[in-house]
């Protein structure tokens, strides 16, 4: 008699996985739990309750526990912002700096439309020059021969490379990358300054008539730089609530960059390399941005820009997106034995490097930058910048997105109306279910939460992978525009 045919060696481990959920009592809860997440690439696993009571009756309205769930955990997204990481995540950090960034320009939550009618403005600052690179137009735009004297097309790997790798200066650009943030704050209080002088006024006169709003995002260059994109805002001494100043006009403010670009400076001493100083590019734009849409440049277009940008990393550049730092021994390259006496580290073999940086699946200029990163951040006049932890962003350590207080509404502020929407919904399913409702703000939540891991089980990982390819499908049918309008 011929046996049966036995096919646990043949299914793979996701599949297998997957059946076992399938035989569980509620296969459709986890479902359900995997499609909330929208496709997330590593969500958080976690243990614990949430119990909602309303004081007045000691009733409890809501509760959860995880250990409800057929997996006995709760399943929540990583938030990663960062679209190389978790582009479903990066969608919603996406959608959300939208909403905030034209909040900012057309008027919003805690905004008044009337910043319509303020002065605005599109700024773009860029880094000075560390040494002539391959180009394949001139500065206007228009198609040119480079200077190695070969006509590149827009795909060549090597546009943007220098074209004399040994006399680069690849120091400054990675300290230029470094101080880039600290520029950038010195850039916003040259601005007041420059528009002081421009109106033959003292900075507190200023003040007390005219207040500056903005909204920034880094971007990569391709040879390795990064640069800013700003929205910068007039409006009246009490915020956005009041109108500017008539002599507050956008000519003013076009000319107050141009003046804090010359002056904006970082001056930085080092034994090993000397006295540098980190100083804006000479290229920079300031244009309009127009309300009515009969501009280039519209509140739902320079908003969208901004949030294009707020979820990219370093890829630009072509480098990677992970840390190169070895983790065991915090990129040091030795660990502490139980004699209290310095061990080769054993995970990265001394080099404090999570990869050794010539096997990095990088263009040969990056890897230069990255090497050059890690070596400064050994120096001890650098030592506070740790730059051989950001060494796979190429020195760049800032905020890739920021924006002044009196901008615009905040993200927390747009997650907790995200938030609130969702008890108004549950409070509707709840009075069609026949029970009371009660008022959210006089409930009381006690929770209790504990971290698992991070990740998926195999047979998770294909409902999630399902649900990502159903994403893509419907956005590729979607018509063309920004998926969050």
């Amino acid at each position: 008699m011929r046996r049966p045919l036995d096919l646990r060696h043949v299914i793979s481990p996701g599949l297998r996985d997957l059946i076992e959920l399938a035989n569980t009592h509620d296969f459709d809860r986890v479902q359900q739990q995997v499609r909330d997440l929208r496709g997330c690439t590593s969500p958080i696993n976690l243990h614990g309750f949430t119990i909602t009571t309303d004081p007045a009756t000691k009733e409890v309205v809501r509760s959860y526990h995880s250990e409800d769930e057929p997996t006995g955990r709760l399943l929540t997204t990583c938030g990663n912002r960062r679209a190389s990481r978790c582009p479903a995540c990066s969608r919603v950090y996406a959608a959300d700096t939208y909403h905030l960034i034209k909040a900012g320009l057309s008027g919003g939550k805690n905004v008044a439309e009337t910043v319509r009618d303020h002065p605005r403005a599109f700024v773009t600052l860029t880094a000075p020059s560390f040494g002539p690179v391959h180009r394949s137009t001139d500065s206007a735009g228009q198609p040119r021969r480079c200077r190695c004297g070969a006509q590149h097309a827009d795909n060549d790997p090597v546009l943007s490379t220098p074209l004399d790798p040994a006399t680069y200066d690849y120091t400054g650009a990675v300290l230029w990358n470094a101080h880039a943030g600290q520029l950038w704050a010195r850039f916003t209080t040259y601005l007041r300054r420059a528009l002081a002088k421009h109106f033959g006024m003292t900075q507190k006169a200023l003040n007390a008539a005219l207040r500056v709003s903005f909204a920034k995002v880094a971007e990569y260059q391709k040879r390795g730089l990064v640069h800013f994109h700003a929205v910068i805002r007039f409006d009246g001494p009490d915020g956005h609530t009041t109108p500017p100043p008539p002599w507050a006009t956008f000519n003013a403010l076009r000319a107050a960059v141009g003046l804090a670009v010359d002056r904006a400076q970082l001056t930085i001493e080092s034994d090993s390399i000397g006295e540098r100083v980190i100083s804006w590019g000479k290229r920079f734009k300031v244009d309009p941005i127009s309300a009515l849409g009969n501009g280039e440049l519209t509140d739902a277009k320079v908003a969208g820009y901004v949030a294009k940008y707020a979820t990219k990393n370093a890829e630009g550049a072509g480098t990677v997106d992970r840390t190169l730092m070895c983790r065991p021994c915090a990129g040091r390259g030795y660990v502490r034995g139980p004699d209290r006496f310095h061990d080769r580290c054993p995970d990265c073999d001394g080099t404090g490097q999570a990869q050794p940086i010539k096997a990095l699946p990088v263009q040969q200029h990056v890897r230069q930058m990255i090497r050059t990163a890690w070596a400064l951040g050994h120096l001890p006049e650098f030592a506070e910048l740790k730059l051989w932890k950001w060494a796979h962003m190429l020195g760049f350590r800032g905020h890739f997105s920021s924006k002044s207080r009196a901008y615009s509404t905040t993200l927390g502020a747009l997650r907790d109306v995200r938030r609130a929407w969702r008890l108004v919904q549950a409070d509707a399913a709840r009075a069609r279910a026949g029970h009371p409702t009660t008022h959210e703000t006089t409930l009381v939540t006690t929770s209790s939460w504990t971290y698992l891991s991070s990740g998926y089980r195999p047979g998770e990982e294909l409902l999630a992978a399902q649900v990502r390819h159903d994403i893509a499908h419907v956005e590729r049918i979607k018509s063309e525009g920004e998926p969050w309008l």
